[in-house]
């Protein structure tokens, strides 16, 4: 009996390498979908002066990606079941492959703004299926090492994204910021042919929910135009974002009213109430928000306020990365052996607050040493955060319902990165404002303190060749110059500490999370009870 069990088990769950190359196939194109994510950003400037492109034209090559990978990321689970798993997994890492290749290609606008289009609608397949092809390669009671593999790359493509397009760009061009994209890509797509199988007991869908496809779309895609344009366009004092915002409105909530009456949903949005999904919700919410956040505050941070230049910016950030991986390698084996999930969960909270209230004190002399520790802390906080959120997202799904419930999750904790940026972008404005008012209202001519202070610069200056005349009107710009680093550096510690806030307000939901502590000698199976 116990022979036979074994070997029912090792049918469902593929043992030694044919399980490393499953992962590995979904690791990878999990990887390169997130990478995409920010990638670009710091070849924006490279991109526009090629293909001659204004700097509000060249934005929509971020959010053509953006607005159709949160599309497909919710409706993956509902087309892996139609096409079958692998042939939906290979087929996105074909369509994001063919896409990266022919960005790189581009010699226009449009082209690139299409192909980023179509690249995007690849990438969302890839990720909540990655998920669902790790989790499913695992057995019951070793499901948290499985959100552990699949954390590592969420939590690392992200960081590592800027970091490699800064090094693509300034040692060749931008191109390569997306031809990179092929050889991996063609890796991935033959692991994943050859390794990936079609999820045990899948059913078709009776029908295609078409209604709800449409409403996701309509609400989804203008809700994520509104959070990448809005902060250009003004917010609400543009027309376009308040028409946009109230489409994005009513869709959403035309989607979820459909999705939740409707036999046959798209998504199940019912998920959303099972088990520990509320919290998890908005923990994930959070966790998007700490972690695309911060990833856009801090390279501003340094480089506005301490001159860094991207790529030290982006090479800084990977010891950070490093440090998520080895904690969520030991969170994994940590809720595999039964600790609980709330505790290491709590920890996580705490360690990321105090990343955010240290980095919320900076000031000017403030070096890159200032700052290696507390982003140590921000990768293992966030390490033993990410593990427990997804293991607790998926407890007690089964079948259809993990990739349905992953569909969600990394929908929520995508739109939340985004909200957030939008919502930090805002604060930041504002902050700006304040301390600009506040600094200007001591800097005067008729200070002494200013007045000593513009001599300096004046004399200096002159010392280096400059008439009269032009040290005196260089030594106003300097003195300006002086003002708004100020300004800007406490305006980007507020920044953190909101962020630091935000994040410890989290702490009493980890106290509503439903465990089960396992009895001596069982396995924990959190995603499985």
């Amino acid at each position: 009996m116990s022979a036979a069990i074994t070997a029912e088990r090792q049918a469902e769950y593929p043992p030694g390498l044919a399980r490393t190359m499953v992962v590995t196939s979904a690791i990878i194109a999990a990887m390169l979908q997130l990478i995409d994510v920010s990638i670009v950003n710091v070849s924006l400037r490279e991109i526009a002066g090629s293909i001659g492109a204004t700097t509000v034209e060249i934005a929509w090559v971020v959010t053509a990606y953006a607005v159709s990978n949160v599309i497909m990321i919710p409706l993956a689970g509902m087309f892996s079941d139609l096409f079958g798993r692998r042939n939906y997994f290979t087929a996105s890492i074909i369509i994001f492959t063919a896409a990266s290749a022919l960005c790189g290609m581009s010699g226009s606008l449009n082209e690139i703004i299409l192909w980023r289009f179509v690249q995007g609608l690849g990438g969302g397949g890839l990720l909540t299926s990655a998920q669902t092809i790790i989790v499913g390669a695992y057995p019951p009671e070793k499901i948290s090492m499985a959100n552990a593999i699949f954390g590592m790359g969420v939590m690392i493509g992200p960081t590592i994204g800027p970091t490699l397009g800064g090094w693509l760009t300034e040692s060749y061009s931008w191109h390569w910021i997306f031809l990179v994209n092929i050889p991996v890509g063609l890796l991935a797509g033959f692991l994943s042919w050859n390794y990936v199988h079609d999820r045990p007991g899948a059913v078709k869908p009776k029908k295609i929910d078409y209604w709800g496809i449409a409403f996701l779309v309509i609400g989804v895609s203008t809700l994520q135009y509104v959070l990448e344009e809005g902060a250009q366009d003004d917010w609400f004092n543009s027309p376009l974002i308040t028409v946009l915002s109230i489409v994005s409105a009513l869709g959403l909530v035309l989607f979820v009213w459909w999705e939740w009456r409707t036999p046959h949903p798209a998504v199940n949005m019912r998920l959303v109430m099972v088990g520990n999904m509320p919290i998890g919700a908005v923990l994930n919410a959070v966790l998007g928000l700490v972690l695309m956040g911060t990833v856009f505050v801090f390279p501003l941070f340094v480089q506005i306020g301490l001159g860094w230049t991207p790529l030290m910016t982006g090479m800084f950030m990977i010891p950070g990365a490093i440090a998520t991986g080895i904690s969520m390698g030991l969170v994994g084996r940590w809720l595999t052996k039964g600790v609980d999930p709330r505790l290491i969960m709590g920890s996580g909270i705490l360690i990321v607050v105090a990343f955010a209230f240290i980095m919320g004190s900076s000031s000017p002399g403030s070096s890159e040493g200032s700052f290696f520790w507390p982003f140590i802390m921000r990768g293992v906080g966030m390490g033993m955060m990410m593990g427990p959120i997804l293991t607790i997202c998926l407890q007690g799904m089964q079948g259809a319902d993990i990739g349905q419930s992953s569909g969600i999750t990394n929908m929520i904790r995508q739109i939340g990165g985004a909200a957030g940026i939008a919502g930090l972008n805002i604060f930041l404005t504002d902050r700006n404002a304040v301390h600009n008012t506040d600094l200007l209202a001591h800097v005067n001519i008729y200070d002494p303190a200013t007045q000593d202070r513009l001599a300096g610069y004046t004399g200096n200056l002159m010392a280096n060749g400059y008439s009269t005349d032009q040290a005196q009107a260089l030594s106003y710009r300097l003195l300006d110059l002086s003002v708004w680093q100020q300004y800007s550096l406490i305006s980007y510690n507020d920044v953190f500490l909101l962020v630091g806030a935000l994040t410890l307000l989290c702490l009493p939901l980890v106290f509503f999370v439903k465990y089960k502590k396992p009895k001596a000698g069982t396995k924990v199976e959190m995603a499985h009870e």
